[in-house]
């Protein structure tokens, strides 16, 4: 609860935007989670058929159930005339639509942007390929790890001579996923002034691109091809992981002040007058042995111990937590990441909460994910559809 709402159900920052949600997998779902998170009508339309996560037997995991809450579900078939012609009602009345399917799929099924803004010139149509819309890649499928390979990243995650290693998370799908929900605000805002939806498109390439950020303009710049610099920083010298007496911390001493700090903490003032580290060049140059000689004195006293002292000194420095080590931290349990809610599936229970914080605003989980066309005939109730013509829609198999 925060002080602006006084415990009662604030206004939220989607609330009244209506968004349709095509998407599967990750990437477009974890663009349309903010909006659902934040207020927005989310109607996920999936197919009558049991196909997709149904199949695979991850609709009632844990992390389908994180993606896809605050929701509301339908059953539609897309390539049936009928299917087609309520999707398009429902296209009417959105505001959003959202999907991450290839682009021959989409123009098969004839719910391209091409098509919708032509029933609904005020529709924001956000989309999320593997490589982009145009090129030469256009119609090829694309996942996380791929993505991550092509777009460089792969290169650079590892240690040096270690071959190519994937970041632990799926980067490239959730940068997409964040980067699409933040241009489909953008054209939403746009929108207010001109009357005119827009297309708002994004690739995991392109995003994980993006995300290279100053590896990439190394290159660019300067023609630098980065290569793998393991737990240590491509850069700056003394940065990375250190061992301790009962683990491993991190520690950043990234720049001269920072180093002269790191020297008085560790008891090692004569290192700061040292000709070989005494400049930032220096020490990158003799990485391997400043890493030494700090870790020679690290090792013997517990994490706790350093991250006392070095907070104390101004050095940024922390411990390396596993992931139920994150949840226990005092400072994550104050940010209340880890979202209260009961669930049908797993009773009470916590999801991962929106890293979001407005004023005025709850990020509590209203709403658990639906089951497949919870909310079928209530949505067609509400796009005009009398009982009868429900019926007729289900026994033809198009909802």
């Amino acid at each position: 609860m925060t002080e602006e709402n006084d415990g009662t159900e604030a206004h939220l920052p989607f609330t009244g935007v209506v968004v349709l949600d095509l998407t599967l997998a990750r990437a477009g779902p974890t663009c349309v989670r903010h909006f659902a998170d934040w207020g927005a009508d989310v109607i996920r339309i999936e197919p009558p058929e049991a196909l997709g996560e149904d199949v695979i037997g991850r609709r009632h995991g844990s992390d389908f159930q994180n993606l896809h809450r605050n929701k509301r579900a339908i059953r539609l078939d897309l390539k049936s005339k009928e299917g087609h012609a309520v999707f398009l009602r429902l296209v009417e009345r959105a505001d959003v639509v959202v999907e991450n399917m290839r682009a021959p799929v989409k123009d098969r099924l004839k719910v391209s942007w091409d098509d919708l803004k032509k029933v609904n010139p005020r529709l924001v149509y956000g989309s999320i390929s593997g490589f982009g819309q145009t090129g030469p890649y256009r119609e090829r499928g694309g996942v996380d790890q791929i993505a991550q390979g092509l777009g460089g990243l792969m290169s650079i995650t590892g240690f040096p001579a270690q071959g190519p290693v994937r970041v632990g998370i799926p980067i490239s799908d959730l940068t997409a996923g964040n980067l699409l929900a933040f241009g489909i605000a953008m054209a939403l805002f746009d929108r207010s002034r001109t009357g005119k939806g827009r297309w708002v498109h994004t690739s995991l390439l392109e995003s994980q691109i993006f995300m290279l950020d100053f590896q990439a303009a190394r290159y660019l710049v300067k023609g630098e091809v980065a290569g793998q610099a393991g737990n240590d920083h491509p850069t700056f010298t003394p940065t990375g992981v250190f061992p301790t007496s009962d683990g491993h911390m991190n520690i950043a001493a990234s720049s001269g002040r920072l180093w002269e700090r790191l020297c008085d903490t560790l008891g090692k003032p004569e290192w700061k007058t040292k000709p070989e580290w005494n400049t930032a060049a220096g020490r990158l140059k003799q990485r391997a042995a400043v890493n030494a000689a700090v870790s020679d004195i690290t090792r013997h006293k517990p994490s706790a111990h350093w991250a006392d002292l070095f907070e104390a000194a101004g050095i940024p420095a922390g411990p390396i937590n596993t992931i139920d080590k994150v949840f226990a931290d005092p400072q994550v349990q104050h940010l209340g990441m880890g979202t209260p809610v009961h669930s049908p599936l797993f009773g009470d229970t916590r999801m991962v909460a929106s890293p979001l914080n407005v004023s005025g605003a709850s990020r509590n989980i209203r709403s658990t994910t639906p089951e497949p066309g919870a909310h079928t005939d209530e949505v067609l109730r509400a796009a005009g559809y009398p009982n009868e013509a429900i019926e007729k829609l289900r026994a033809s198999g198009a909802i």
